[in-house]
């Protein structure tokens, strides 16, 4: 074989020459993408039963040009598609815009079929430069029906030997700077204005410097100052939302966390220098530092032997020896950092030089970065990705959220939504009493809801479920467990039977959805698992005068149960405000309590509704911080504190949900869980503390030298006047009245004596709840 006229390269500078993008079409919406000759196009339904639109305009004229293939039109006008889209509306509207062609002229073609199974997907070849566009149409869903439209999920492979564009830009931005692999650059950022710092192939650093630009003209040096801001936010590194500036080192804020994809970056190692190689055993080699001092100069900012830079994508961790180690970036091929600049600035971003150790994924590449007007618009939210695989969504707003908006700037990122923590005017303690006495009304909407539909709907659910699903009727609704052939659960959550095969499942983790439709694929069941959290939002109503406010404002159809017919664990159908609406006699709280399930689009005026009908019965807002007291004294378990996937439901306390014929008729960890009934290790129990001090999750229990347990849940209980927790203890010492310590500092050096007892602490025999 001869190598002649072949030029080898370094294995450092070889690409990939196959990249491939990937776009999420959220249900209901559209997204645009450009594309070239040559590439490949692959749509995913992965839900099933969702139609998709798709419209090609090439670059020379507009048409199908670009995917021959697309021979029958048979979709509407683009322009009618565009009418009818919610989410990304706009931006794929500019994309027609720009090429200058007519919407109304432009036609597409239908994929998918009637019946598309979960996971169906098409393929094209592209053929001519131009520009995408994929639809996922569908129409609101009401509550009592089951059509919500879902995502789709679309792939571009592009089979060229060239550098991996960044993604689209969020606005037009004033500056587009590219910043070469192991470089620096600084630049000019105007108060208002917005950076963003995108990690182009991903696993890449970028250390960022920002001075105030008036204290520079001064001839002072007055930069981001990590040590301050983690005084002043209370975190390792600022994200979206209350605490989300950095500030210098005058406590001046200088740029505020917008949105962030990651999530992981270091704020307490400088800025790789020339000394840290010289260590390595590595002289002259690149560094972030000498980058700066360069790119800086120019500013008259003095030159330094380490920048304390804030190092964003940098995975830096401490150990349990109070080591400071590192590992890959988390960051993935396109994900960013958007900042807001709080006065006038003098930037610097780098793209590490580190090519030594994994801090760049052992091979440096780009970054981009983009300033875009003040005049932009952008909401604060950071990524979620149900798996690791998967696009991000960023946090976003519940239809209620307007209305709670106006009573608290209290907010926190609750698995993707933004959920109020407590109220301005109020403090925890006053919500808690309103939950006790009166009437509370909170959002729930970040409950993960699935439409589980077709002739196999039981059977799967069935399979799935610790309970036995065909023992509930229409109209009823079951608390249950979701466990993994080992028996650590998945989940729990409650599953509602709208009629004999359609079923909706309300949990907390989206990935059941996920786990249901393999599930069922895996057993051959023709069913279908469709989310609906983005069609569903809804708000909990709980306390003693729950019913009495409902009773006002409910209207139900005759073959309905009314607000003062609804029994325990079951639903009805009716309008609140002329809007449809499920209410559910269920709760979080451990009082009589009901969820109101509706359409974002009908959020505010189902608010108001109850909002004016509840003020005479002492109505409240109730935020997180109040319903993990309430929830703690009800004994109501939570993932992550007291199950997770190495814990079974018999360990988390909740063993009711096992269904008690398994040895008769197997389910997903039925096995497993036989086995750990008989042989329990742990157990889920309550404790009495005695002492005022605080105790956390976490928390080790002890038996003389031996750690016996770990708290899961802890609160100071006003009604009850004491301290109590929740805590996973080993089997022997589980018993009622069996005296044990939870220990502090370093679990041994101060303990907190408490006493097993029965949990729940607060109405046992739930006496409130089946008011």
């Amino acid at each position: 074989m001869s190598l002649v006229g072949r030029e080898v390269l370094p294995a450092s500078s070889v690409k990939p020459t196959t990249r491939v993008r990937r776009m999420r079409v959220a249900g209901g919406g559209v997204v645009a993408v450009s594309v070239r000759a040559g590439d490949k196009l692959k749509i995913v339904d992965p839900e099933g039963l969702q139609p998709g639109l798709l419209y090609a305009i090439s670059e020379t004229e507009g048409g199908q040009a670009v995917i021959p293939a697309l021979s029958r039109l048979d979709a509407p006008t683009l322009d009618a598609s565009l009418a009818a889209a919610k989410d990304g509306k706009a931006a794929a509207a500019n994309a027609v815009a720009t090429r200058g062609v007519a919407a109304e002229a432009v036609r597409g073609a239908s994929v998918f079929g009637e019946e598309t199974a979960p996971g169906t997907q098409v393929r094209f070849d592209i053929e001519a430069d131009g520009v995408l566009l994929v639809f996922a149409p569908g129409e609101a869903m009401t509550p009592d029906a089951q059509n919500p439209p879902t995502e789709l999920l679309v792939e571009i492979t592009h089979d060229h030997d060239a550098e991996l564009d960044p993604p689209p830009p969020l606005a037009e931005p004033k500056l587009d700077l590219r910043i070469d692999a192991a470089t620096a650059s600084a630049y000019r950022v105007k108060a208002g204005d917005y950076i963003q710092i995108v990690d182009v192939e991903g696993r890449q650093c970028s250390d960022f410097l920002a001075f105030d630009a008036a204290a520079l003209e001064n001839g002072t040096e007055n930069g981001l100052d990590a040590t301050t801001t983690h005084s002043l936010m209370g975190t390792a590194a600022p994200g979206p939302g209350l605490h989300s500036k950095y500030f210098d080192q005058t406590q001046k804020p200088l740029v505020e966390v917008m949105q962030d994809t990651v999530g992981r970056h270091d704020t307490f190692m400088l800025a790789c220098n020339a000394k840290y190689y010289e260590d390595m055993g590595y002289p002259g080699h690149s560094n972030c530092t000498d980058n700066f001092n360069n790119c800086l100069s120019s500013y008259g900012i003095a030159p330094r032997k380490g920048w304390p830079a804030i190092n964003f994508f940098y995975n830096t961790f401490v150990d349990d020896n109070d080591g400071i180690g590192l590992d890959e970036p988390w960051s993935r091929p396109g994900d960013y950092v958007l900042l807001r600049a709080l006065t006038d600035l003098v930037c610097a971003s780098s793209s590490c030089a580190d090519d030594v150790d994994p801090a760049n994924g052992w091979l440096p590449t780009d970054i981009q970065v983009r300033v875009y007007d003040k005049d932009n618009s952008f909401p604060k939210g950071k990524a979620h990705r149900m798996t690791p695989d998967a696009q991000p969504r960023m946090t976003r707003e519940s239809g209620f959220y307007p209305r709670f908006a106006e009573l608290t700037r209290k907010f926190e990122d609750y698995r993707g939504f933004w959920l109020p923590s407590c109220f301005s005017d109020v403090e925890p303690i006053e919500e808690y009493w309103a939950c006790r006495e009166k009437a509370v009304i909170m959002d729930l909407s970040a409950l993960r809801k699935f439409e589980v539909t077709g002739p196999d709907a039981e059977a799967l659910l069935q399979l799935a479920a610790t309970r036995n699903i065909r023992k509930l009727s229409q109209g009823q609704v079951v608390y249950t467990a979701f466990c993994y052939e080992h028996g650590g659960m998945i989940d729990d959550g409650t599953i509602f039977r709208l009629c004999q095969n359609n079923f909706r499942v309300v949990c907390g983790d989206e990935y059941l959805g996920v786990w249901l439709r393999q599930l069922a694929e895996d057993r051959g069941l023709k069913v279908w698992v469709r989310s609906s959290t983005d069609q569903l939002h809804n708000v909990a109503l709980q306390g003693p005068n729950s019913r009495d406010i409902l009773k006002e404002i409910v209207w139900t159809p005759p073959h309905q149960p009314t607000m003062a017919e609804l029994k325990w664990f079951r639903f009805t159908i009716g309008r609140i405000a002329e809007q449809p609406v499920v209410i559910s006699r269920t709760g979080y709280t451990g009082e009589l309590g009901f969820e109101i399930w509706c359409h974002p689009d009908a959020a505010t005026k189902v608010w108001d509704a109850i909002w004016e009908a509840g003020q005479p019965f002492g109505l409240r807002p109730f935020g997180l911080l109040a319903l993990d007291m309430v929830r703690i004294e009800a004994g109501l378990v939570f993932f992550g504190y007291e199950f997770c996937d190495q814990t079974d439901p018999f360990e988390a306390g909740i063993g009711f949900t096992i269904r008690k014929d398994m040895e008769d008729e197997s389910f997903i960890g039925s096995e497993a869980l036989i086995r750990r009934k008989a042989n329990p290790q742990r157990k889920l129990v309550g404790l009495d503390i005695d002492s005022n001090d605080c105790v956390h999750h976490g928390d080790p229990v002890y038996k003389g030298r031996a750690q016996v347990g770990v708290v899961t849940s802890s609160t100071r209980s006003p009604i009850l006047k004491k301290n109590i927790a929740l805590a996973r203890l080993d089997i022997t010492e589980s018993e009622l009245g069996t005296d044990v310590e939870i220990g502090k500092l370093d679990g041994h050096q101060k303990r907190i004596p408490a006493k097993v007892v029965g949990f729940p602490h607060y109405d046992p025999q739930k006496t409130r709840v089946r008011a």
